[in-house]
Formats: structure tokens, sequence, C-alpha cells
């Protein structure tokens, strides 16, 4: 109580393999659109500040301390399983599977502002 701890897995995956592994999980191609968190700040500040802190760059997580108090702790589901089981629920349910136009509209603009889009 009163503690902080990482509940992660060991697998260490760039941003470009996660969106890879849920591309695939989807049964699409991923197309990546690097685009610096200073030009998202341009669209939505509230956004851009937040890249701009701990998702700037990826992370490797420290599962030390969860396994002081629980050492056999082992996350068991890979990623890319995890990713699966994601879009099976969404294709299981159908009243979430919603399109968000402003959402949609945010990031053509973004991505239209950049000049690098990259197949994956």
């Amino acid at each position: 109580i009163g503690e902080a701890y990482h509940i992660t897995s060991d697998e260490w995956l760039t941003w470009n393999e996660i969106a890879r592994l849920l591309g695939e999980a989807v049964g699409v191609a991923t197309v990546m659109a690097h685009v610096p968190s200073a030009t998202v700040a341009r669209f939505d500040p509230a956004w851009g500040d937040s890249l701009l802190g701990d998702k700037a760059h990826c992370a490797i997580f420290d599962n030390s301390k969860i396994r002081g108090i629980v050492p056999g702790f082992a996350a068991e589901i890979p990623f890319a399983e995890g990713a699966r089981e994601i879009v099976a629920w969404y294709n299981a349910n159908p009243s979430m599977q919603t399109i968000d136009s402003a959402y949609d509209e945010q990031m053509d603009r973004i991505i239209a502002a950049q000049s690098t889009v990259h197949p994956e």
C-alpha cells in the first residue's frame, strides 16, 4: 500500500514494432507516419505535451520491484497475442466499433503537415 509498481512484460518493443503487431493482428500492412511531437503539439497542445513526456521515446520497464514481493511474477501473454485478443474482442462487440471522424480528420491534418510517410 502506498507504493507504485511496474507490472509489465519483459518484452522490449519499439513504437514501430507495437504498431506493426497491431496492424498484423487486424490483418493490414502498417503504414507509419513519423511525426515530431512539436508538430503534434501545433495541432493539439495537450496531446503534444503528453508526447514530449514519457511517450517521446521507447522505454524499458524494470519489473524487479514487483518480483521482490512476488518472486514468480511473469507476464504470460506476449504483446502479439494480446493484440490478437484485443482485435477479437472488438470483432465480438460491434457496438464498440465506432469511428471518431474528428480524430481521423485530425490525424490526416497532422500527417499532411509531415513530409515523410514510411511503409513498414
